[in-house]
């Protein structure tokens, strides 16, 4: 193993150092932009907590005590987050780092203007029914305010699509071909951008006000009480005594960090500080390990309750209660993560590992006893949402829960430094994804003022010749571009705008095809060449970023598979279907995903040879689409190549005995 500075001994392979919380924020911030803030100090410092636990003492009084009218809700939460973002992301590298500078102080001023606009004047707009100057001239600001707001907390890449689409609206009448139209006047495209509940305070902007960011601050509760250590030392315990446990550790940590904290970065630097060390030392190469940490760190976008930001605004879309996209998501989320164990068991098994040892193992027992009182404020969400309670009230009441569990012990237990951080850390952490909801409403507005969804609807459908396979792989492209660029919840939700309607046109049930469009925006984060999640493990590492990348996506390809299962198979979405037909979908996509693992690894007691691995990938892909013949063949194949396996192990042992 290692010796007491964690490093190996000799004739073993390099490990990473252990990996300090300092360092893993340098490299959150590196791979993140959502996390590069100023660092201030003195009044500075205090003044932005106070503006931070502000914004989230509205948003908890709010969510307990009735929210104001949907469009004043949605000013004020945009009025703080261009309030923060404008103090906390500087506008280029020569800004000052330890105040703000003029030019923010400008940008601040439009913006805190314009947001705040529609608190006071909507009563008047309501009543005259009409725009005047001045709901332009505000509404221009604030279109402007929010695409530099855009630039600095999220990228330019999104600035510049919003931008694409802006213009699109205005010009239409010069693009040739069925993508034209007649082009919109510029006072027409403000009104819809900045009056109506289709633009920038649309729904977006609206699930951002509420759900996502009581849920951000619920998860900044949690942490704040220790949930992480709790989170590392259950994996350690559940995980450890198998074969590779050192890998199969960061899965089990990626999948309950991913119950609370809906970023593929975040759950990146959360448990890859430990994990990559962990799994260096037991003799894992640097590169796998990273990926395995890349990987699985994605999988928590998708791991109920607390999934990725986009999945309330999915349920908005949809119509839907969210504990319905909560159960739906249940059972591809375990196959997801079973994908990868299963690769990374075989990976184990190739290199001939051995458990850790039991003495370097926290009872489960003790586990429990010290801080599973933690996961109660976890099943009493999981519990409101099933009898039908809001995401709001849910996550309300789950906020009231960590706060009261956490003093059952002295080491859990919230003073008032470590509360007001809470409320500091969760009003941060909402600004990238609330400034990418807000923009993104321009690329609704748009597409819905000129119909360009259905435009590009019907096209697809028409290049896919009315096939669901081909409009599912063009889905799955649509999404890995756009995601190369944007944040997942503006790549889901520009794909669900303009990708989701042709999928149901062709007769795909509307949860499956959003869900479809959802799964591959997350995995668009393993995805090279901008694999996001992978370069961040990579900066933990100190590997290279490209050949993370590209081993994550080789372990993630049986997740790839996932989406496309449940397109066909709706049953995995527990969609109009009878245990029975649920139990057994989701007996041969589990035999599906273990087969595409095998194959992918070209391994599963002993190398394979050609037919073999043929044989598993022809299986998992057989049982991709549903139906009695495609499963007998599909479960056929891979039990056959599994006794052949077996036969050959077997007979390798008799020779060497």
């Amino acid at each position: 193993m290692t010796d007491q500075n964690g490093k190996l001994n000799e004739n073993q392979e390099p490990v990473v150092d252990i990996i300090s919380e300092e360092e893993a924020e340098k490299v959150l911030e590196k791979a993140d932009a959502e996390s590069r803030f100023r660092k201030y100090t003195g009044k500075w410092a205090a003044a932005i907590t106070v503006i931070a636990v502000a914004m989230s003492l509205f948003h908890l009084y709010t969510s307990g005590f009735g929210t104001l009218m949907a469009m004043k809700q949605r000013s004020v939460h945009l009025a703080f987050l261009v309030l923060l973002t404008f103090l906390l992301y500087p506008g280029s590298k020569r800004a000052p780092r330890g105040r703000p500078s003029a030019v923010d102080c400008f940008w601040l001023a439009l913006s805190l203007s314009s947001s705040l606009y529609i608190l006071f004047a909507f009563d008047a707009f309501s009543i005259r029914g009409t725009a005047i100057t001045p709901d332009y001239v505000m509404g221009t600001i604030l279109i402007v305010c929010i695409l530099e707001a855009t630039r600095r907390t999220v990228g330019k890449e999104l600035m510049i699509l919003s931008l694409v689409f802006l213009a699109y609206g205005y010009w239409g009448e010069y693009i040739p071909g069925v993508l034209g139209h007649t082009g919109f006047s510029f006072r027409r495209i403000v009104y819809q951008l900045f009056l109506s509940s289709e633009g920038i305070f649309g729904i977006s902007l609206g699930v951002s006000s509420t759900y996502i960011f009581l849920f951000i601050l619920f998860g900044a509760f949690l942490t704040e009480t220790g949930m992480g250590r709790f989170i590392k030392d259950l994996a350690m315990s559940l995980a450890g005594r198998t074969i590779g446990g050192e890998a199969k550790v960061s899965i089990v940590a990626s999948g309950l960090m991913g119950m609370i904290n809906g970023s593929a970065v975040g759950n990146v630097a959360a448990t890859g500080t430990f994990t990559i060390p962990l799994m260096t030392g037991a003799g894992f190469k640097p590169v796998f390990a990273s990926a395995v940490v890349a990987v699985a760190g994605t999988g928590g976008m998708i791991m109920p309750p607390v999934m990725g930001a986009a999945s309330f605004i999915m349920a908005e879309f949809l119509g839907v209660h969210y504990a319905k996209i909560m159960l739906a998501a249940a059972i591809p989320a375990v196959l997801y993560y079973l994908a990868e164990y299963a690769v990374i068991h075989i990976e184990a098994v190739k290199m001939g590992m051995k458990p850790i040892p039991r003495e370097e193992i926290i009872p489960i027992t003790k586990v429990m006893r010290e801080r599973g009182h933690l996961l109660v404020p976890i099943i009493v969400i999981v519990y409101l949402l099933l009898i039908g309670r809001t995401p709001l009230y849910a996550a309300f009441y789950g906020i009231i829960a960590s706060v009261g569990v956490s003093f059952i012990t002295k080491e859990t237990r919230l003073t008032w430094k470590s509360f007001l951080k809470a409320m500091e850390s969760g009003a941060r952490q909402s600004v990238g994804v609330g400034i990418a909801c807000a923009v993104v409403g321009n690329i609704i507005g748009i597409t819905n003022l000129t119909g360009l969804g259905l435009v590009l609807g019907d096209n697809i459908v028409s290049l896919a010749g009315g096939s669901i396979l081909i409009t599912t792989f063009l889905t799955m492209i649509v999404c890995v571009i756009l995601g190369m660029g944007l944040p997942t919840t503006a790549c889901y939700i520009v794909t669900a705008t303009i990708a989701a309607p042709a999928l149901v046109k062709l007769g795909v049930n509307p949860l499956a095809a959003h869900m479809f469009a959802y799964y591959f925006a997350c995995l668009s984060n393993l995805t090279p060449p901008v694999a996001i999640a992978s370069y961040g493990a990579a900066g933990l590492s100190g590997q290279s970023p490209s050949a993370v990348g590209w081993t994550g996506f080789r372990i993630s390809l049986a997740g790839f598979l996932i989406p496309f299962t449940f397109i066909y198979n709706p049953d995995l979405l527990l969609v109009g279907a009878n245990y029975f037909s649920i139990a057994l979908s989701t007996v041969t996509s589990f035999v599906g995903v273990i087969a595409l693992a095998a194959s992918l690894q070209n391994y599963l007691y002993v190398p394979m040879n050609v037919l073999q691995r043929l044989g598993m990938f022809v299986g998992a892909i057989l049982l991709i689409f549903p139906g009695a013949a495609t499963d007998a063949a599909g479960v056929g194949l891979a039990a056959a190549v599994f006794f052949w396996q077996r036969a050959q192990r077997k007979a390798s042992a008799s020779l060497t005995a």
